[in-house]
């Protein structure tokens, strides 16, 4: 990740002196590096599902449950995260939840009843993940950038892709080579690894580091007030208020369909549908990472557009070309690699979390100074959708002996949110800007 090199002002540096690199370019990267580790059981269940069946015979209805639960978890966790990281502090919340990860990954090598699964990878790994999900995000873009907000969300967004990209192909190898549990405590050594630098380099706010958030007039910017009170209080007064717009309803269902398509479906259940097709379990992984390279183009690209061109339009066009991709699929898997399956790799890859820079500017433009929090309840519906698509497909393939309609349902789904995109209402919600006692997300502002 590449840091600017902008000059700050002296005024906009309180300790007196200039520096090359604002710091908030290096909360930023140590920000991308604890969500790239976060992300290495984001891309473990797809890879570790065959093995656990061939070893356990668990059916895939099972497993899909505990990625369901995981995926819950990480959904309904996000908004209460991101409060808490408002009350006690972004590096104390992302370390915790590291040290999550690691022990619902690394516990995960002593099971021995699918019971167990529920807990590691649904429990455990669900509160971590969800301790750093894209609200995560959203706080350090807010609090640390007036300017290039957009980009930062992009480049942070990428960071689990990026995790993807960088752990899936040894992941599928190391189960495929040694075994699952040899894959499992490579996941939970890399979130152990990070904590340390999480908690050496992250800082909560910019004025703990002596500067204004980067790119701030001097002359004008004002440090908001820290919240206080309880957290659990802010983030659903935070839901309350939303749900009383329909632009916050219109969002929030679109971007459940979003982790439907994305999480639930491909995510989870790429591989073993191409497995299906007598593909190796090695090669529909590589996919998958190509998918992750490509992701991380169109996530930095999206944030750069959603800068400069209307969101709305953006999440029309992403919602278009995925649910064309999904209609298409069950003819492109094969038990060898055509380049149709290589153009819908590439497409899909761009596409996969690109809505996100858009989604998120949404909530800050029209919640305001409650847009993270907001934005954190919008995150959770994504959530909810790729738990309910996690476990339907599997429900799917069980009951058909093929993943085919789940692929066509997910197409279907695409239109709905492309819809439901284009009727989001741009105009801020009455009565966003708060005072200092209000229970809301401070960091949004």
């Amino acid at each position: 990740m590449t840091a600017p090199t902008d000059r700050e002002p002296l005024a906009a540096n309180p300790v007196g002196r200039t520096r090359r690199i604002h710091p908030a370019w290096w909360v930023a990267a140590v920000a991308f590096l604890a969500l790239l580790a976060a992300a290495g059981f984001r891309a473990a269940p797809g890879a570790l599902m065959v093995p656990l069946h061939e070893e356990f015979d668990w059916s895939t209805t099972v497993m899909s449950l505990a990625v369901s639960v995981n995926l819950l978890l990480y959904g309904l966790t996000a908004p209460f995260a991101a409060a808490l990281m408002d009350r006690f502090g972004i590096r104390q919340v992302v370390a915790v939840a590291l040290t999550l990860v690691a022990l619902g990954a690394g516990g995960s090598v002593l099971m021995t009843a699918s019971w167990q699964l529920l807990v590691f990878w649904g429990v455990l790994i669900g509160l971590g993940t969800g301790s750093m999900a894209l609200a995560f995000a959203a706080t350090v873009a807010n609090r640390w950038f007036e300017r290039r907000r957009g980009l930062v969300m992009g480049i942070l967004t990428a960071g689990s892709a990026t995790g993807q990209l960088i752990f899936l192909p040894p992941v599928a190898q190391i189960a495929e080579s040694t075994g699952w549990r040899a894959a499992s405590l490579l996941v939970a050594a890399v979130a152990l690894a990070a904590v340390p630098i999480v908690w050496l380099v992250l800082r909560d706010r910019p004025e703990d580091r002596g500067v204004l958030p980067y790119g701030a007039d001097p002359a004008t910017y004002v440090t908001p007030a820290r919240p206080t009170g309880n957290a659990a209080r802010r983030a659903l007064e935070g839901l309350a208020f939303a749900s009383r717009h329909r632009s916050f309803w219109a969002l929030a269902i679109a971007f459940a369909i979003c982790g439907a398509t994305t999480n639930g479906l491909i995510g989870i259940h790429f591989i073993p549908s191409a497995h299906d097709h007598g593909m190796a379990t090695t090669t529909a992984a590589a996919l998958l990472a190509v998918v992750g390279i490509f992701d991380i183009v169109g996530t930095v690209a999206s944030g750069w557009l959603t800068d400069k061109f209307d969101p709305r339009i953006l999440l029309v066009a992403y919602y278009g070309f995925r649910g064309v991709g999904l209609v298409l699929l069950p003819s492109l898997l094969a038990d060898v690699v055509h380049p149709s399956m290589v153009l819908f790799v590439v497409i899909y890859g761009l596409d996969w979390v690109a809505t996100v820079p858009p989604t998120a500017a949404l909530c800050r433009e029209i919640f305001g100074d409650r847009g993270t929090i907001v934005f954190g309840w919008v995150f959770a519906a994504h959530q909810l959708g790729a738990a309910a698509a996690a476990l339907g497909a599997g429900v799917i393939r069980d009951t058909f002996g093929t993943y085919t309609y789940a692929w066509w349902g997910g197409a279907a789904l695409c239109i709905i949110a492309a819809v439901l995109s284009i009727a989001v209402r741009r105009r801020p919600a009455p009565h966003t800007t708060s005072d200092a006692a209000d229970p809301v997300a401070e960091g949004a502002r």
